[in-house]
């Protein structure tokens, strides 16, 4: 099952360097034509040059493939839109968006400013969002989208002094979930990568022999697989230094406790059953966790009137 992305375009954000470079590369590789966007900011998301992606452009371009930059920044709606719209008047289409675009402002949530706070959401999630709905009705007109959201074990798992970012890592997660239902009867998939690569916002905190292991080139397996024709949908891929794994937002089996007045206590001191992964579910949709409870409640639809 080789996966030719012959015929397929492309917008990657912040493609400039590290992960979004990788993934540009990777694309153009296999056949993608590809718009390196990427607004050339600093990790905090300050500055902004067009050196970065003129140079990936010129590394496709030197190996044979077809690639355009783009400077917008992803929070610049009009940006975006004209970076879509530019696209399509070139190439016809979008097939592929990768939502890569990031920056960073660590600190505890305690010293943390909520202008950093906001900043860290609206480049990571909103700007996923803004470029999401603008390729959205191109890909539903064709019948054909796939869409891969960077999430983060931060988002998944937690990670101290990244509130902001781990705030907007999961929320990628929900969008994907429902979006991968919105776009089902299109043919747009929609996907979750949580990578780990040697790019510049891990700098100095793995020593050397760590970071050579965790090249970004090695994360991008996993983001063709997630853009292919025979891709998964509503997937969470995390990958790094050439292993790949999936994570999951599993529902367990709980218990039923009615309506007793001692629910709370007993809620507690039965946690370990509460908590329990043995027979646990991957729910297709939110209902799914109403159904669960009201057939623990003794309700079955069929029974209803």
């Amino acid at each position: 099952m080789t996966i030719d992305l012959t015929g397929r375009v492309a917008i990657v954000t912040g493609a400039g360097g590290g992960l979004g470079k990788a993934h540009a590369m990777a694309l153009a590789a296999r056949g993608a034509r590809v718009v390196v966007n990427d607004f050339g900011g600093a990790a905090d998301g300050s500055g902004g040059s067009p050196a970065a992606a003129q140079a990936v452009i010129d590394a496709i371009v030197a190996a044979g493939g077809e690639a355009i930059a783009h400077g917008a920044s992803v929070t610049d709606r009009d940006g975006v839109a004209d970076m879509v719209g530019n696209t399509l008047d070139r190439w016809g289409r979008v097939d592929i968006l990768v939502n890569n675009a990031g920056i960073l402002r660590d600190k505890s949530f305690a010293k943390m400013p909520l202008e950093d706070f906001a900043a860290v959401v609206d480049v990571h999630l909103m700007g996923a969002v803004n470029c999401t709905k603008t390729v959205w009705e191109p890909m539903r007109a064709q019948g054909y989208g796939r869409i891969v959201m960077t999430t983060s074990s931060s988002g998944l798992f937690g990670n101290f002094g990244q509130a902001n970012y781990a705030a907007a890592k999961m929320a990628l997660v929900g969008l994907m979930q429902t979006l991968g239902l919105e776009g089902a009867k299109y043919d747009i998939r929609v996907n979750c990568l949580a990578p780990t690569g040697a790019t510049r916002m891990m700098e100095g905190l793995l020593p050397p022999e760590a970071m050579a292991l965790l090249a970004p080139e090695r994360v991008s397996p996993a983001l063709l697989a997630l853009v292919a024709d025979h891709a998964p949908t509503r997937t969470i891929l995390c990958t790094g230094a050439g292993s790949v794994e999936a994570a999951h937002v599993s529902l367990t089996q709980g218990i039923h406790l009615g309506d007793a007045d001692d629910a709370s206590e007993a809620i507690l001191a039965r946690l370990p059953e509460v908590t329990d992964r043995l027979g646990d579910t991957l729910p297709r949709e939110a209902f799914d966790q109403s159904r669960l409870e009201l057939e623990k409640a003794g309700y079955r639809p069929a029974e209803a009137g």
